[in-house]
């Protein structure tokens, strides 16, 4: 059985620096040869919506966070209510 402690954090920002693009990072998932410059470029980034998904169907979420940034990245006006009703199933109560 999973616990509610076990959930991964993330945020979804824009590239201000380079491309432009929607991207996301997961923080707690990040490795010690990446996690350094991943940090950077979030922050360095617009903030558009941070939060927890539950690492029990993190696929599911990935996947969803994923069809989002495609999305975004087409030029499609999704705002942070919008994504937090599209995450609502995977985030913890």
């Amino acid at each position: 059985m999973p616990f509610e402690s076990d959930k991964i954090m993330f945020e979804i920002y824009k590239e201000s620096a380079y491309s432009g693009r929607y991207r996301v990072v997961y923080f707690t998932e990040l490795q010690d040869n990446n996690k350094e410059t991943e940090i950077s470029r979030a922050m360095a980034g617009e903030h558009i919506f941070d939060g927890f998904i539950r690492a029990y169907g993190k696929d599911r979420a990935k996947e969803t966070v994923d069809k989002l940034l495609s999305r975004l990245n087409a030029g499609e006006a999704v705002s942070a209510v919008d994504i937090a009703r599209e995450l609502a199933a995977f985030m913890p109560s």
